[in-house]
C-alpha cells in the first residue's frame, strides 16, 4: 500500500510539498499563534494573520517588536511589519520579512465581518 505524500518526516519532502501547495490552502498556513489574553477570550489558539494584525515577534535579530501587519505573502509565508526596515547598499529603504512561526497575535483586526462572525463577535 502506498503512503500518502503527507506523511513523511523527509525535510525536502516537507519542503516540497509547502512550495507546491494549491493557493486555496495557503492562508491556513499563514496562522500565528494568539497572546494568552486573546486565546482565553475567543477560546483558539491560532488565526490566519491579516493585514491591520498587530503582532510581536518572538524570535531572530528583531525579538520583542511590536507592529501592524502591512503586508503578507502567502507563498513565502513571510509577513511584513510596518517600522521593520532596513537600508540597502544602494540607499533603498526596504522591508524586513518575518517569518509567520516566529510571531504571535496581540491585537486583532476586526473590519472584516466574516472574521467577526468566526470568532463569535457579530
Amino acid at each position: 500500500m502506498a503512503r500518502s505524500s503527507s506523511a513523511t518526516k523527509d525535510p525536502s519532502r516537507q519542503r516540497l510539498l509547502l512550495h507546491t501547495t494549491p493557493k486555496h490552502l495557503l492562508p491556513k498556513l499563514m496562522s500565528a499563534h494568539l497572546s494568552q489574553e486573546l486565546k482565553s477570550k475567543y477560546e483558539r489558539r491560532s488565526l490566519p494573520l491579516r493585514v491591520g494584525d498587530t503582532v510581536k515577534i518572538l524570535r531572530g535579530e528583531y525579538r520583542g517588536i511590536q507592529g501592524r501587519v502591512k503586508g503578507v505573502s502567502r507563498s513565502k509565508q513571510f509577513v511584513y511589519i510596518d517600522g521593520l526596515t532596513r537600508k540597502r547598499a544602494d540607499g533603498r529603504v526596504v522591508d524586513i520579512p518575518v517569518h509567520v512561526s516566529n510571531l504571535v497575535i496581540i491585537a486583532l483586526n476586526l473590519d472584516d465581518k466574516f472574521r467577526k462572525e468566526k470568532l463569535g463577535e457579530g
